[in-house]
């Protein structure tokens, strides 16, 4: 592969159309039957090489860009760094990041952003490199990362880095309502431990069983049935981010009244996702969330799409 001066890499958002949580492990993990869902509204990450010696700097516009931090700890720039490291050459690149998928929403747009630059920066120095070693390098930077380098529909083990591509016919429409600030995800994992303590039944690996994915799920993915899949959405997370941020209990409301299959909040949320018939009942969904007043603003877009791909 030739090095090149310039690569925009677009990167999935995803939905969890599963998220199964198990016990609370030793290392503060927590096992899952996780099945990713990724959908059009992305990301677009693109690399230009940089000062020698001044390593990975960023930029980043839309309209959560003032939320992305612009330092060692974005993933993207983790993902440069490592990548060079792996090859032995010194990161000197800048990453431009034009932000599409809400901050802290629920929807992996770190993680997403942390796959693109992998694949970015790769094409840009010319490294060719394998993509079972991108997934390697990938499930380093975080449980969701090597997803977003997949996309489609996949089901995802341990920490959700154990990947399985899962059959899926047709197209699914969905809508995404966008929340007012973030949710942070430890957070999250943290009340579902509490309410699950509270409720008597324990958090711990030794309480609660390993999950396993939903036949019924995995059944009407392979169908292409939208009916089917939304009787088979679950997250295990909802409770706890409801609890959290009881307002959301609202927008989920508004979203099902306007004629959505089903709503559930999109991984630890606060983004709510709404299936939808078809595309003009996902439209009709986002125009009413829209003007409901229960979110900042309502997305319709459909999937499965594929990971990071360099589209320029």
């Amino acid at each position: 592969m030739t090095a090149k001066i310039r690569v925009t890499v677009r990167v999935p958002a995803k939905v969890n159309v599963q998220l199964g949580v198990g016990g609370l492990r030793a290392d503060g993990f927590h096992d899952l039957a996780n099945v990713f869902f990724a959908v059009a509204l992305g990301d677009e990450v693109t690399a230009t090489p940089g000062t020698p010696g001044r390593g990975v700097t960023l930029g980043c516009t839309g309209p959560d860009a003032h939320q992305v931090p612009l330092d060692d700890s974005n993933l993207a720039a983790r993902a440069a760094r490592l990548l060079a490291a792996h090859h032995g050459i010194e990161p000197d690149v800048h990453l431009e990041i034009a932000k599409a998928i809400p901050v802290a929403g629920g929807m992996a747009g770190g993680s997403a952003d942390g796959a693109a630059a992998l694949v970015a920066c790769d094409a840009l120095w010319g490294l060719d490199t394998p993509l079972p070693v991108l997934l390697e390098l990938a499930a380093e930077l975080g449980s969701d990362v090597p997803f977003a380098l997949l996309g489609g529909v996949a089901l995802g083990r341990g920490r959700g880095e154990l990947l399985e591509e899962l059959p899926v016919t047709g197209t699914f429409h969905w809508v995404f309502a966008v929340a007012d600030g973030g949710l942070s995800t430890p957070a999250v994992f943290r009340e579902c431990d509490r309410l699950r303590e509270a409720a008597g039944t324990g958090a711990g690996v030794d309480r609660v069983p390993t999950p396993d994915p939903s036949a019924a799920l995995l059944a009407a993915l392979a169908a292409g049935d939208p009916v089917a899949l939304a009787e088979s959405l679950t997250n295990d997370l909802q409770a706890a981010a409801l609890s959290l941020r009881p307002a959301l209990a609202d927008c989920l409301e508004a979203g099902l009244a306007a004629g959505a299959l089903a709503a559930l909040v999109s991984g630890s949320g606060p983004t709510c996702a709404f299936l939808a018939k078809d595309a003009a009942g996902a439209e009709s969904v986002a125009e009413a969330l829209t003007a409901s007043g229960t979110c900042r603003a309502a997305h319709a877009t459909h999937g499965p799409v594929p990971g990071a791909r360099v589209t320029g």
